[in-house]
């Protein structure tokens, strides 16, 4: 075994370990789910004696879920490998491998499906001793760039350059040799990079995700945290060759589970809290309501009292849109409610006038003004003590992205139906499609074609309304999103392999099982995507993020959080380079950002303190510090992944403002071409998709400790 080993090795750079570490016992734990009324992810509550903390992985019995318990006995692993052990599991590239394109974002995230879970064996790298694998560990470094690694690249004068000329910097050839990894070689490096050739044996230039046709970045992360659907057993119904088959299916299937809920900020009422003490002592916060629903079986209809046939299941539903204007920094006071019912006919609609003095009517998105609010005397308690009757027990609510109107309402109920949701992005979350274009797709309907005059709430509850009605005809795998995948993490829960080498069954090939995972983010990360990880660990600074990482591999003592032993996976991203080099916009990939911190927090971080050396260089310098502090932590057998997921999108985000100012006033009534304040000409488009290839120039690194 140990020739034919050292034989593969002969034709192949193998991404070999470099120390050893203790082995690490998996302490793999369950928690219960609580809804707390700001961050549902931190609620704690004592039970039987013990703290628990909520977690995205705790369901029912019948829900398809893998429930990861904590505390339990596990079987007892196998000593892990050393370095120089025939076992040992390998990542290597064959310098005669015939790559066709650059590896991409899509490619990384399927290498840890491969190794964790159910993902199809990779063709770009050859995979040794795949059960031996402990951990993988991800980290995303936005700002990084190819450009940095060259030899003799001048790292003081390197972002002396706008960004409009950036392009030619980053200028890379064509030729087929790009498509391959470059060797790390640390004397050719500058010294702030050079712990990258301690832990890497290789550069490699990973394309981002994109339309190179249309101008378009798409956010690598949803790629990374979004795993391609697995191909189905499922007998269930299909399109037929000559349409769809249509599953006919009552409203009540569509109905948002109290996880659900929680996940997409929706507020919390008592009926969804596990009944005892948490839901006894539960509060409304001051001027906010519950409906009058105890348990969630109370909205149950007996079969016998069902309509043959019916889809509302013996449910009256009622259709919500809401509007609002501005009373506040990111304040939104109700202005307008409208209220459908299932027949079409308008239940109510009522002008509201705020508490507070209204700053903006924001008349071009809500089509209030000031001539109509003046009159009104009706205000958020009345509307309040009105949907209180309307909304019984087996009242079902149904909208587009209904957290939104509720919080304005500031009233909760445990029944909703939200076309967000039973309608996914075809990109996953965080991502939402716009209740303008599911219309538009599902209905063939023109919907908010007025220019500045707002939207109609009560035509926006009825699009609702038709919405979930062809659903309800169609089945409720019509237009889900099939090319939306799954959260990566909730794929690693369900379809995570244990195998005999790490305490698995005994089955040859092993079993699917729960693999625990950690998001590791600036910001809110339990508002993201990232909230389906089995820790969420939200950061203001990299140094957070690191001591974050080093959390999450090693595991608390007490194992109350983060399980013994540390997680499987760990996801992270450092964002301190990407601040520097100009490239956090809050306008780019803007959905896929967790949060961050204040303006301030990103303008106190800074690198002058250092004369020596420039910003960039003495930024370069922390990231790697960081990076192989935390490699150098790492237990044998894990994989450690660096990416930078995008290349430079600065002049891409410039012309695709000016594009979108163009657009906008192109498209307003009465406004003649010589009249616009900026062109967009075909010397702008070539210019755009230019940008556009540059930004979708990333780089990743990739080692096995």
């Amino acid at each position: 075994m140990g020739k034919k080993k050292n034989k593969k090795n002969s034709a192949a750079t193998a991404l070999a370990p470099v120390d050893t570490a203790a082995t690490i016992t998996a302490d793999i734990m369950s928690s219960e789910h609580a809804i707390a009324e700001d961050s549902p992810r931190t609620q704690q509550s004592e039970s039987s004696g013990s703290l628990k903390r909520s977690s995205t992985h705790d369901a029912e019995e019948d829900d398809g879920w893998q429930t990861i318990e904590r505390g339990r006995p596990v079987k007892k692993q196998k000593k892990i490998p050393g370095p120089d052990s025939s076992r040992y599991p390998t990542i290597t590239f064959s310098e005669k491998a015939r790559l066709q394109s650059k590896i991409n974002v899509s490619m990384l995230r399927d290498l840890i499906l491969y190794i964790f879970a159910d993902g199809p064996a990779p063709q770009w790298v050859s995979i040794t001793h795949r059960p031996e694998f402990r951990k993988i560990v991800t980290v995303m470094v936005p700002g990084l760039e190819e450009a940095m690694f060259k030899k003799g690249v001048d790292l003081s004068a390197y972002n002396s350059l706008p960004a409009d000329q950036a392009i030619e910097k980053l200028a890379l050839s064509t030729s087929p040799d790009d498509y391959y990894p470059r060797a790390l070689k640390k004397d050719q490096l500058q010294q702030p990079l050079k712990p990258f050739a301690d832990m890497f044996p290789h550069l490699w230039p990973v394309r981002a995700p994109g339309d190179d046709k249309y101008g378009k970045l798409h956010s690598p992360i949803n790629t990374m945290l979004t795993a391609p659907p697995p191909k189905s057993k499922d007998k269930g119904p299909k399109p037929d060759p000559h349409g769809w088959q249509d599953s006919r299916t009552r409203v009540t299937e569509f109905l948002a589970t109290p996880e659900e809920l929680m996940e997409h900020g929706f507020p919390a009422h008592p009926a969804m809290l596990p009944v005892g003490e948490c839901r006894e002592k539960f509060e409304d916060p001051e001027g906010w309501v519950h409906t009058r629903v105890e348990n969630l079986e109370d909205g149950d209809v007996p079969e016998r009292d069902i309509q043959s046939g019916s889809i509302t299941a013996g449910r009256e539903i009622l259709a919500l849109d809401c509007e609002m204007c501005v009373t506040g920094d990111n304040e939104y006071s109700l202005t307008r409610i409208s209220l459908v019912g299932w027949d079409g006919e308008v239940v109510l609609d009522e002008l509201v006038k705020p508490d507070k003095p209204i700053i903006d009517y924001v008349t071009q998105f809500s089509g209030i003004t000031k001539e109509m609010l003046d009159p009104v005397t009706t205000t958020i308690r009345d509307i309040q003590a009105r949907l209180l009757v309307l909304l019984h027990p087996k009242a079902i609510l149904l909208g587009h992205s209904l957290d939104s109107d509720l919080k304005a309402l500031r009233l909760a109920h445990p029944f909703i139906v939200d076309t967000s949701i039973i309608f996914p992005h075809p990109r996953g979350p965080p991502l939402k499609s716009s209740l303008k274009y599911l219309a538009q797709k599902h209905l063939a309907r023109e919907i908010q074609k007025g220019v500045g005059t707002g939207h109609d709430s009560i035509e926006d509850a009825k699009t609702c309304l038709d919405l979930v009605k062809k659903k309800c005809e169609k089945g409720k795998t019509w237009a889900n999103g099939d090319s939306q995948g799954e959260n990566l993490f909730k794929r690693l829960a369900r379809a995570g392999t244990a195998y005999r080498a790490t305490a698995g069954p005994e089955a040859t090939g092993g079993l699917p099982t729960g693999k625990s995972s950690a998001a590791v983010d600036w910001g809110d990360v339990s508002r993201s995507t990232c909230n389906a990880a089995t820790v969420a660990i939200s950061c203001q600074s990299d140094a957070e993020v690191e001591a974050g990482i080093l959390r999450a591999v090693r595991g608390d003592p007490d194992g109350l959080e983060v399980p013994g032993g540390g997680v499987d996976f760990v996801w992270a991203r450092m964002r301190e380079l990407e601040a520097l080099q100009g490239w956090w916009n809050r306008n780019r990939l803007e959905s896929e950002d967790t949060g961050g911190p204040p303006a301030s927090t990103t303008a106190e971080i800074s690198y002058d303190d250092a004369p020596a050396v420039s910003p960039l260089e003495a930024c370069l310098t922390t990231l790697g510090e960081r990076l192989k502090r935390i490699y150098d932590a790492l237990p044998p057998c894990t994989v450690f992944m660096v990416l930078s997921g995008t290349g430079d999108p600065r002049e891409m985000s410039r012309l695709q403002t000016i594009q979108s100012k163009f657009k906008k006033e192109y498209n307003t009534p009465g406004k003649k071409w010589d009249e616009l304040s900026v062109q967009w000409t075909d010397v702008e488009d070539q210019a755009l998709r230019k940008a556009v290839k540059v930004a979708r120039n990333g780089v990743g690194f990739l080692g096995v400790k």
